[in-house]
């Protein structure tokens, strides 16, 4: 017995002594601020920027008409060519018009008609009310002729509106230019029955100044208010195009949509574009740069040195052997840095890598500091 309780006692100690190492081992696994953690700094600096916000747009141009008959039959004849331009009142299209000729003449002779029997009752009149100043007629037949003569007038109205009818449908048989642009690829060929309203002949786009639609959401709106209220700079509004060019021309904000989508909290702004040489095409997908106040001498520093907490950007500042959380606004986005707006100062030095193991106060045992690239000119 008293040999067990020798061995009893050694493994309580044993296991004293490896509880208080454990417990110590645990400590300094809560406790990273007592070890130094090792990072890479930058030093902040001014540079060069010119910022651009950039948002996806839409070629949509200024006015499009969708061409469609207003009456029924079949094509006859194409007056142009697919992709053509067209002035103002050039006959595009016909639709048959031996029918709608017909009925104009059928309408013009009911005229001629119904002005004969008007004339006709109306000299019976004039015949009957002498008589009856002789009492050689009855008061009544001047009062049948009377209303004659009114049924005759009637007659001809009705008449006159039916030749305006004829005449209607035979000037829509003919399909115009509303207005001077270019036309598209006909959605009909010669022969090709066609409905009032329905049948698509062509669609018709102005040359001239073209619109580029693009969506902010409404936080931007103010600021897009007063740049359509303000004098705009030739710069501000730039494009570039699909294959990566940029448009030589510049545009000026013409409009802003007149609500806020509720669902989307977002809203179209149209910035227009010269378009002599026809290079932006209706529904053209291109890139609208809008320049923003990022202009000149900012302060800048590589993106990855940010971080984000609950929709707020902050960096950790060295100072001395130790790094504090720093609050900043960020701008503009260029290639793999961003302009801090505000609360960083020239010559800071900020970590750049191994932000992911500090905290508040942290120490920080610094590396060789990153070099600063050379100065850009910013895009979003």
């Amino acid at each position: 017995m008293k040999l067990n309780l020798s061995i009893v006692a050694a493994l309580s100690l044993s296991g004293a002594l490896l509880v208080s190492c454990g417990n110590e081992d645990q400590g300094m696994q809560q406790n990273p601020m007592a070890a130094a953690v090792p990072v890479n700094t930058y030093t902040v600096k001014q540079e060069y920027v010119v910022g651009t916000d950039s948002y996806p747009g839409t070629v949509v141009p200024l006015s499009e008409v969708e061409l469609r008959p207003q009456v029924s039959g079949y094509i006859s004849q194409i007056f142009v060519k697919d992709g053509q331009r067209v002035t103002k009142g050039q006959k595009l299209y016909e639709i048959d018009r031996t029918k709608y000729q017909a009925a104009y003449n059928q309408a013009q002779a009911n005229v001629r008609s119904a002005q004969a029997n008007l004339n006709r009752v109306q000299q019976d009149l004039v015949r009957y009310e002498n008589l009856a100043k002789q009492d050689a007629i009855a008061r009544q037949r001047v009062d049948y002729a009377r209303a004659d003569v009114e049924t005759a007038r009637a007659q001809v109205a009705v008449a006159q509106a039916q030749v305006a009818s004829a005449s209607t449908d035979l000037g829509y048989s003919v399909i115009s230019a509303p207005f001077s642009g270019t036309i598209g690829i006909s959605q009909v060929r010669v022969g090709s029955q066609v409905s009032p309203g329905q049948t698509l002949l062509n669609t018709i786009s102005s040359d001239g100044p073209t619109g580029v639609d693009f969506v902010i959401n409404e936080q931007e709106l103010p600021r897009f208010n007063r740049l359509q209220q303000g004098n705009q700079p030739d710069s501000l509004f730039t494009l570039k195009l699909s294959d990566g060019s940029t448009y030589k021309h510049t545009g000026k904000l013409t409009a802003i949509d007149r609500a806020i989508g509720t669902q989307t909290g977002t809203i179209t702004v149209r910035v227009s574009f010269p378009n002599p040489d026809r290079m932006l095409v209706s529904g053209m997908t291109v890139s609208v740069n809008v320049l923003n106040q990022d202009i000149g001498k900012q302060i800048t520093l590589p993106f990855k040195a940010v971080t984000e907490q609950l929709g707020e950007y902050f960096v950790y500042v060295v100072q001395g052997d130790s790094v504090q959380q720093q609050n900043i606004q960020l701008g503009t986005r260029f290639q793999d840095k961003i302009v801090a707006r505000e609360g960083l100062k020239d010559g800071q030095v900020i970590v750049v890598e191994g932000i992911q193991k500090l905290r508040q106060g942290a120490k920080v045992q610094v590396g060789a500091p990153q070099a600063a690239g050379a100065a850009p000119a910013a895009g979003k």
